[in-house]
């Protein structure tokens, strides 16, 4: 135990200013020694590096981070897919049911599928010389327009009316009169409804697209660009099909 003499400092301020002025020299002193000697130490080190070669330059303590932005292309659009939302457009094609063939293609800048039905049709009608005798289609382009006018043109449709496991079973809205009639024609069909083969016919062209193909996200920027980046890529894929044909 210490005696009271030596700490005696402690009541007098003047004694207590000269002993942490006295421990911060120590501390102080301390430091320039333990510096000193690294520095030392590394300026050996560099002697010895110079007699072997170059002196590699001292990495810094905070590497500067490279700063860089792609902006996406201004007529892109903020689509919702099923993975969540990208930037991008909105590409469609209508598939041959027999050979997996794409006979039209479309891209466009709006997430709704629903106005380019009637454009694809018609599309088909152009590139092929003769309208299809009949399409299949998923609940994304249900409407009373697109109904109408594939009726107009005599085109016999399997389109869902809503989106769930059944197409022709759903708690949304029932619709106008040709959504309803529609419902019914699948509902009445059941499992021997030609609308499953859509299934089969055009979601696997969409597959061997982005899987076997690797093609996820286009390369070129602006719509116009991009639109021949899609032309191309159904090209490509309907020339695998006739490969595979001959």
């Amino acid at each position: 135990m210490l005696g009271s003499e030596s700490l005696s400092w402690i009541a007098d301020k003047q004694k207590r200013l000269a002993k942490i002025r006295e421990a911060g020299e120590a501390l102080e002193a301390e430091a320039a020694g333990a510096a000193a000697a690294k520095a030392e130490a590394e300026r050996a080190a560099q002697e010895n590096r110079k007699r072997s070669g170059p002196v590699p330059r001292r990495p810094q303590k905070s590497p500067i981070p490279r700063r860089s932005a792609t902006l996406p292309p201004p007529d892109s659009r903020v689509l919702l897919t099923k993975d969540g939302f990208v930037q991008g457009y909105n590409a469609q094609a209508a598939v041959d049911g027999a050979k997996q063939i794409i006979v039209a293609h479309g891209l466009t800048q709006s997430m709704s599928d629903c106005p380019q039905l009637v454009p694809l049709v018609d599309a088909v009608r152009t590139n092929l010389g003769r309208k299809p005798r009949e399409i299949s289609a998923d609940a994304g382009y249900c409407s009373e327009d697109n109904l109408l006018a594939l009726a107009t043109r005599k085109i016999y449709a399997y389109v869902a009316t809503g989106r769930a496991k059944h197409p022709a079973e759903t708690t949304r809205k029932v619709g106008g009169e040709m959504t309803q009639t529609m419902r019914r024609k699948l509902k009445r069909a059941g499992y021997r409804s030609r609308y499953r083969l859509r299934k089969q016919i055009v979601e696997p062209v969409f597959g061997q697209i982005k899987q076997a193909r690797g093609f996820r996200q286009f390369l070129l920027r602006g719509l116009e660009a991009v639109k021949a980046e899609w032309a191309l890529i159904c090209t490509a894929h309907n020339i695998t099909k006739l490969a595979k044909a001959i």
